[in-house]
Formats: structure tokens, sequence, C-alpha cells
């Protein structure tokens, strides 16, 4: 089981280990009339249940993934993060009743859209069983979308809709100490185990609980509060009161469980017993083998990966080679990239995208920046998913200091919006898929998707052909190389040198920034790979796509029929893609 917390991007933002609790009333739900028609109805039954109760399993996790929550049966909820549990006995039995349900199912029977549905699901039964023998593996500090920089950003996108949900949210603050709580014992028993993170990991989970509890007055959670508090029909007395309360809450919960985590750390720091990859743990390799398979969605080995991830940049070092011999010195030239404004930059992307892509969705965005106190430790941008019955409302994230020139915050508005996450999550919306789909957590595609589209934003920028094919290469190139990285250190056991000679030999030779590219890859093990293999992954596809349809290969039916299908396997999107152009 994963944390659904992002890298680069903000996904779903749970805050807690996916849980899936079965009850006999599901089961007994998988024993349905012998009919198509019964089988497909039991089976939107039990799906609509199980995603009833996931989604309802913590306060977060519901007002994220639905807006009304009541038109899909759920009432009243207890009010509460969640927890972080390490009882893989009772994990591992949850899941086994859940697949035992769902075998009960004849898959010959369902629809096309069900078959889907239930590979998609079994796939990831298959896969959390998998993940309780690493339950004490897993890290919800990372230092990349670890809880202690993600839990404000969620706090500070909680939407108010009513006063409900403005009281909802005070008593969640309420409830912090007692999540932190459960986190602190889940790295106590990390400790025991022996498998703590390494002092600079530690080191940098306390500096950024620090920089959160050191803003003051200046809080977002403070600011935030305000904007959307006035946004409800409230008068300026009952604002002042809940603006009052808020504050109180901050002052005597979030901050306080912000304090006990850095002195839990900052306890348990050196009692971690490695400071390198993942191999170096007792059953390292074989998790980083699991969290490869996972985070990628692809069912190539790592060995293959590695070669995959080789021949791509092999690739893209030739295309860059063509253009060199070809105009030489004039590519180098970086084309004037005047628009700096990102709502200006989306509108154009949006009216670009129609060209390759299937036409988008009508849908609001709104763009809002990282806090200045946060900018060193959150992501250059992220997209925050909406409710799935709220999806013409969007909200991305852009970090200032991280935007280095106007091409960078182009490429990354690209990654983000569209055709990248936004345009793949309402596009996708728009086709009304099972609800249970929302819940997992496919970061190859979701990932790989986003990387493909800001690849493919270099072709639609201001810059010249050569310039494109250029600067998009290079990017490829990096990103490849912090692919190849993060194999070589988790599981071939790269050491520091060993990593500083790697990008040397690429020419990368700042030792300093090598370093910092070691301690991050340490810190989350697998991320690069969601990014890179997904993207290679969908070229993979497209290749095949092309090969296929020969002259009649179109690239808009390409992306309808691999955005059609949805957040999955590669396997499972090649599967159906296929389906989709018969249609």
């Amino acid at each position: 089981m994963s944390l659904l917390f992002p890298k680069n991007i903000t996904k779903r933002l749970l805050s807690v280990f996916l849980t899936i609790c079965i009850t006999a009333a599901l089961i007994l739900t998988g024993c349905s009339p012998g009919t198509g028609y019964g089988q497909n109805k039991a089976f939107r039954s039990f799906t609509k249940e199980l995603f009833c109760r996931e989604v309802s399993s913590n306060t977060i996790s519901l007002h994220y993934s639905l807006k009304n929550p009541e038109k899909y049966g759920i009432k009243e909820t207890s009010i509460s993060f969640g927890d972080i549990s390490s009882d893989s006995r009772t994990a591992y039995a949850s899941l086994e009743n859940l697949r035992a349900a769902l075998g009960k199912f004849s898959y010959d029977m369902l629809s096309e859209e069900n078959q889907l549905t239930y590979d998609v699901l079994d796939y990831y039964l298959q896969t959390a069983e998998k993940n309780t023998e690493y339950l004490l593996y897993q890290e919800p500090l990372g230092l990349v979308g670890g809880i202690q920089t993600q839990l404000p950003v969620l706090l500070s996108e909680y939407q108010f809709y009513n006063t409900k949900d403005v009281d909802t949210y005070l008593e969640l603050m309420k409830s912090t100490p007692q999540y932190f709580d459960s986190l602190i014992d889940f790295e106590k028993k990390k400790s025991a185990a022996g498998l703590f993170m390494a002092d600079f990991e530690a080191d940098t989970v306390i500096s950024q609980c620090t920089a959160f509890m050191g803003m003051g007055e200046n809080n977002y959670l403070i600011s935030t509060f305000v904007d959307r508090i006035a946004q409800l029909d409230l008068s300026p007395k009952e604002q002042s009161q809940y603006i009052k309360r808020n504050a109180q809450m901050l002052q005597n919960y979030v901050l306080p469980a912000y304090n006990q985590l850095i002195l839990a750390v900052q306890k348990l720091k050196g009692t971690g017993k490695n400071e390198k990859g993942l191999c170096y743990l007792p059953d390292g390799k074989a998790y980083y083998e699991q969290i490869a398979a996972e985070y990628t969605g692809s069912d190539r080995s790592v060995p293959e990966m590695e070669e995959l991830t080789r021949r791509q940049i092999i690739s893209d070092l030739e295309a860059m080679e063509k253009v060199l011999q070809k105009v030489g010195n004039e590519a180098k030239e970086t084309a004037a990239m005047g628009e700096e404004n990102p709502v200006t930059i989306l509108n154009e992307l949006e009216a670009k995208t129609g060209k390759a892509f299937p036409d988008p969705p009508q849908t609001v965005t709104l763009v809002k920046y990282v806090p200045e106190a946060m900018e060193k430790y959150l992501s250059p941008a992220f997209y925050m998913i909406p409710a799935i019955d709220n999806t013409d409302e969007n909200v991305i994230y852009v970090n200032q200091s991280q935007m280095k020139n106007n091409l960078t915050l182009y490429t990354t508005l690209a990654h983000e919006g569209y055709p990248g996450h936004l345009y793949q999550t309402i596009y996708y919306a728009e086709k009304n898929p099972d609800p249970l789909r929302s819940i997992f957590n496919f970061g190859g595609y979701v990932e790989g998707w986003a990387t493909y589209a800001e690849m493919c934003s270099y072709y639609l920028s201001p810059l010249n052909k050569n310039q494109a094919i250029l600067l998009q290469k290079n990017s490829s190139i990096i990103l490849g190389l912090y692919a190849l990285a993060d194999m070589g250190i988790h599981y071939e056991g790269w050491s520091r040198l060993d990593t500083i000679a790697f990008f040397k030999n690429y020419g990368i030779k700042d030792a300093k920034i090598v370093d910092q590219i070691y301690e991050l890859i340490i810190g989350s093990p697998g991320n690069y790979l969601k990014y890179y293999i997904g993207y290679v992954e969908f070229l993979e596809l497209k290749k095949k796509w092309v090969k296929k349809e020969g002259e009649n290969y179109s690239q808009k039916e390409f992306h309808d029929a691999v955005l059609s299908v949805g957040p999955a396997t590669f396997e499972l999107v090649e599967k159906y893609m296929w389906k989709e152009i018969e249609k």
C-alpha cells in the first residue's frame, strides 16, 4: 500500500495509507444473478459500495473526492485524518477477502467497461497484498511529498461550500495531534526494525517542519482561511469568530503536533542503519523491485527498465547530433519566450492542444503561488485534482523560486495543465468512468502522461523546430539520467562517489549538485521512475500504434485511445486502447 502523495505534482491528496476494509455484506454482493445484466448491475453495486467505504475512511479523502457525498449515499462520518497502520496481517486479510469477493463475478459476462474496472482492481489488490510484506519500508515522511509538507497544502485547499464544511475543517485541525501520534508510532516501529531514515533525511524533515512552524502570523493557513471564509454568506461578526477559531486551532493543535513530530524525529535520529540505497537493507532489493513495478505500472523488470532508459537516451542524443550537424550553433540560441503570465500561457496551451489532442472540456483554472516560506520545500509546481463531481474547478500551484526562465514556466504549465495533468483529468472525467477508478494511484500513467505532455509542449512553444528538438531531447536525457541514478542507487548499490562519477560522464561535474540529487533519490526511492519510465512507455505505445495504423495513423486518435482507457498499468492500457479504436 502506498501513500497517495505526489513528487513533482500533487495527485489525489490522501493523507493516509490506502486501506481497504471489507465486510460480509460486501462479500455477499459478489453472489449475483447468473445473467449478464444481473452480473453487471451487481458489479457496479459492488464497486460503488467499495468506493463509498474507501473515500469515507477519512475526512480529507471524502472532501477531496466528493463535493456532494450525500448524492452517493454517504451521510455522517467521523472527522479525522485516519491513522497510519503497520498491522500487515489485518491489511492482508482484508485484501484477501476483497479479492475473494471480486472473484465471485463472472468476468466474461461483464461489459467492456466493467472488465476494465475489474482488471484494474484485481491488479491493484495483488499489488497491495505484496506491499503488506514491506509496510515498515514505507516512508510517510518522504523528502518529496511527505506528510509534513503536504498536510498544510491539503488544509489550505480544503474548500468551504457551506458553514458545515468550516466546522468540519476546524475539528479536523483539532485532530492533528492524534494523527501525528500514529505517524510517530509508525516511525518508532521503523526504528525498532532498523529501517529508520538516514540522519541527513531526518535533518531535512526537521527543517521542513521548522519552516512551517516559523511562519508565525504569516502562516498561509491563516491567510487562505480568511480568503475561503469570505466566499460564504456570513456576517462580519460570524467571519471574525471563525477566523479567531482557526487561529486558535492552528496555535493549539496543529503547531504543537508539528513540534511533537520534530522532537520525535530528533530522538529517533541516529537509529537508522543505512545511509545508502534500499538494496543495502535486508529485503531492500526486493522492495525496490516491488515499488518500481507499482510506481511505473510497467511489467518490465528493473534491468529491463535500465536497458529501456539507455536506449531512449541514445536515441535522444542521436537526434540532437543530427540537428547540430545540420544547423550548428544557430540552434543553441534560445528563442525569446516573452510571455510570463501563467494564465495567458495556460490559455495559449489550451488553444494549441486541440491540434494533436482531442478537444478538452470547458473548465475553470485558478493559478496560485506557493508561499515564499515554503518554496524551498515544495515542488516546482503541482496540480490539485478536483472532486470527481466538481471537475469544473481546478487549481495549479506554481513555485516561483524554481521557475528559472519563461521556457521553464511554459513547459511546467504544460505538465500541470494542458495537455498534462489537468487536461488528462478532465478529459477522462468526461467519459463518466466508474467512481472506483478515481481512488487508484497509477503514478506511471499519470506522471508519464504529464511528462509526455511536457515534452510535446516544446513543439507548441515559440521555439523554432531545431531549437525545440535540442531542448526537448536535452530535457528527456536529463530525466533519463535521474531515472538511471534512481535504479543505480537503490538496485545496483551505487555510492555517492559512484553517482558523482556517473553524472560526470555526461558532463554534469558539480559534485555539490550531484550530492543533492543523491540525497533526494535516497529520500524518495522510485520517484523518478514514475516520470521517466511512464513517459517512455507512452512513447513505446505510440510506436506500436503507428506500426499498426500505418498511413492511417492519427496522433489525435492515439491520444484519445490512451486517455479514454484512463489510469492503469501499461499492459492494460495497451490491451484496451485497441478496443477504443474499434468503437
